[in-house]
């Protein structure tokens, strides 16, 4: 019996790895052709031949969108603004969080029902608009930061963490005379780190693909976003053409396809942010499950 039951175990595992190593080529393939198309030449990629290999590799297509000066000032004002903005969403995500993860705060309903209410009817871009320049936050880099700085959705899923830990832990804090401030930060947040990293990676992706944020707020070239400077760049590469219908430029023309920068601006945008995954891929599916099983 025993003998039976090891080989249908090692039989499931088989067929288990199989279909999940199946799956995860699968996902990997659209970005392998992304990848194959940044570094191939124009003849190629106009005529479809590429798959998931470059042909006629070249790497003009990448080094035209990171060469230019713009790159590094929109690439600059991007990390700064992930960066700050995530901690502040972090922050302002747990002290909203941990208060109402607790039954017995008063009026707990009632600013859950207003949470409930944010995160359904929310103000469009005009007011938005409107507000940010009222408060003179236009062209500066704080309104990229703050046009995303929370999340009643990740809220929630901190929340839902948060009533998952055992009260045996927090009341033995208690009885030692601990304050509510020293047990979140030296007792709730060690015991949370799932959840924390995976809203940190949320909010991270976000605010590093936060692109209308730019087309509203900011005017000024030197705050472009690296998203807005992304679009810009794949517009300008369409654009090879004047209104007679020669080409402006030869050299650009020779390797710059709008099909090549569009994958360029794709490998070079995302690349950044998938540097991340690695080192919290073991946090990012406990934090989910968990922080998602109560209501």
């Amino acid at each position: 019996m025993k003998t039976r039951k090891k080989d249908r175990v090692s039989v499931f595992m088989i067929i288990n790895v199989f279909f999940l190593s199946l799956f995860g080529l699968i996902t990997l393939l659209p970005f392998m052709h992304v990848i194959a198309k940044a570094f191939s030449g124009e003849g190629p990629v106009i005529a479809g031949l590429v798959t998931f290999w470059p042909k006629q590799f070249q790497i003009d297509t990448v080094l035209y969108v990171l060469k230019k000066p713009e790159f590094l000032d929109s690439f600059r004002v991007t990390v700064i603004v992930t960066i700050v903005g995530t901690a502040i969403a972090m922050f302002l995500t747990v002290t909203a969080a941990y208060p109402l993860s607790k039954p017995s705060l008063r009026g707990r309903k009632i600013f859950l029902y207003i949470f409930v209410f944010i995160m359904l009817f929310h103000a469009g871009m005009v007011p938005n608009y409107l507000l940010f320049r009222s408060l003179r936050l236009t062209n500066t880099i704080w309104a990229l930061i703050f046009s995303g700085t929370f999340s009643v959705f990740n809220m929630f899923v901190v929340k839902n963490y948060f009533e998952s830990l055992p009260d045996s832990v927090e009341e033995a804090a208690k009885i030692d005379g601990a304050s509510n401030a020293y047990i979140l930060v030296k007792v709730v947040l060690p015991m949370s780190t799932p959840v924390l990293a995976t809203v940190t990676l949320f909010y991270g992706v976000a605010f590093w693909n936060n692109y209308m944020s730019g087309v509203l707020y900011i005017t000024d070239a030197s705050l472009k976003p690296l998203q807005q400077y992304l679009y810009d760049l794949i517009n300008e590469a369409l654009n090879l053409f004047d209104e007679t219908g020669n080409i402006r430029d030869m050299d650009k023309a020779m390797n710059l396809t709008g099909e090549s920068v569009r994958s360029a601006t794709i490998v070079v945008s995302t690349f950044p942010i998938l540097l991340l995954y690695p080192f919290l891929q073991k946090y990012f599916v406990k934090g989910i499950t968990i922080g998602s099983v109560k209501g």
